[in-house]
């Protein structure tokens, strides 16, 4: 998810965007993120995946939808009871291939609609533009990059080890992108996943002090100047629906929405 910006919460029984693509690809997409982001403990069950990884970010400890109309009855009550035992809410996420009364019986039950986003993609060709110089890529996550993306994107302290951990559960090909400032800070941060010939942006972030200046594009193009180099031939990415100049930067870059997707939290 890039957090250019802050969540927000939408009213309730606002529309997450329609799929543009089909299910098949949704269920690719998805698939990938999962993998991309993986959480410390995931638990089936009839169709739904419970994520688990002590709290830190909605995607890791959320209810989703792995297969399109997945039977819901007796998934809420089974979440809810997961998530208590762990101390947690029960969030779910819900994407196009979770049925239209998943959303129904949960907002009937209380619950509100959250953090409307969407998953972005576009296609890649050979010959990417490099990266330019203030924009290093490597592929593994060094200390400056770890410190400064908590620091840059607000990461709480008990939260740092946790995604210490959580990058270093990835499996499949990774690249770390990391700018620096004239004094030689880090200030830029990005974060891609390779898997079948798709590359996933994630954890994109800015220091609030250098936003504005063409960093977010730089590290952008870093990334996909690595994915090409790789071999891949497509891109993703998520970004919330109110983030207005992170959909601007990226429209711009040929990126193109997928699919939406919204969460519903407890009231």
């Amino acid at each position: 998810m890039s957090p250019l910006a802050s969540p927000a919460a939408s009213p309730a029984g606002t529309a997450t965007a329609a799929s543009t693509v089909p299910l098949a690809q949704v269920v690719a997409l998805e698939e990938r993120a999962f993998n991309a982001w993986p959480a410390h403990q995931t638990v089936f069950h009839q169709g739904w995946v419970f994520r688990l990884s002590g709290g830190y970010t909605k995607r890791a400890n959320s209810v989703n939808a792995l297969v399109a109309q997945a039977p819901f009855a007796g998934v809420h009550e089974a979440a809810r009871a997961m998530y208590a035992r762990h101390g947690l809410p029960a969030v779910f996420r819900i994407s196009p291939l979770a049925p239209a009364e998943a959303d129904q019986e949960l907002a009937k039950a209380g619950y509100q609609h959250f953090d409307p986003s969407l998953v972005l993609h576009r296609p890649l060709t050979a010959g990417m533009s490099p990266a330019d110089q203030s924009t290093v890529v490597s592929t593994s996550a060094s200390v400056p990059w770890l410190e400064g993306f908590a620091t840059a994107n607000g990461v709480a302290a008990h939260h740092r080890a946790l995604h210490r951990s959580m990058l270093q559960a990835i499996a499949h090909p990774t690249a770390f992108a990391l700018q620096h400032d004239a004094h030689g800070q880090a200030v830029g941060f990005g974060l891609a996943v390779l898997e079948r010939g798709a590359v996933g942006l994630y954890d994109l972030a800015v220091a609030p002090a250098h936003r504005g200046g063409g960093r977010g594009r730089a590290l952008v193009q870093a990334l996909l100047h690595w994915a090409t180099e790789v071999g891949a031939t497509s891109a993703y990415l998520q970004v919330r629906a109110q983030n207005t100049p992170a959909l601007r930067l990226y429209e711009s870059m040929g990126f193109t929405t997928a699919y939406g997707y919204h969460y519903r939290v407890p009231g």
